[in-house]
């Protein structure tokens, strides 16, 4: 005869969201650089970047700049997550996704592949609406609100 075994629940302990947003962005960065490096992989497009054109745009140093710029951001956005203060945190992270939403969903245009694009953008969508999630409904204590 088999004595039954007591059952364990796993143990759930809460994740900080301070974690949560680092973790959001971190995912969306990878999202992010993983679209445009398979992008390579589209008939043509090393072509258009060997004659120096990406998309529309001239391949300038303006060019450069202004992409390693949007990539930075995010990927700033993981250790701002985790070492501002929470109100900082929480206002940078609301400001910085929202503004991401366009910058994301411009990344459709003129695109010919829209399965690959628009799995990519709604993935990254996705995650930028849980970063705002989580800022929006960041937990307070009672001892939170600002005085007279």
């Amino acid at each position: 005869m088999r004595t039954r075994q007591p059952t364990t629940t796993l143990e759930d302990q809460p994740i900080p969201v301070r974690a949560k947003l680092a973790a959001a962005w971190t995912s969306f960065m990878f999202l992010y650089a993983y679209v445009d490096i398979l992008n390579f992989f589209t008939p043509g497009v090393i072509e258009d970047v060997l004659d120096g054109k990406v998309f529309e745009f001239d391949l300038s140093q303006t060019f450069s700049t202004t992409a390693l710029t949007l990539v930075a951001i995010p990927i700033l956005m993981v250790v701002l997550s985790m070492t501002l203060p929470a109100r900082a945190t929480r206002i940078t992270n609301l400001i910085v996704a929202s503004l991401y939403v366009p910058v994301t969903a411009f990344n459709a245009v003129g695109e010919s592949w829209l399965y690959f694009y628009g799995l990519g953008i709604v993935l990254e969508l996705i995650l930028l609406a849980l970063i705002v999630r989580y800022a929006w409904t960041w937990p307070r204590t009672v001892g939170d609100q600002p005085g007279p």
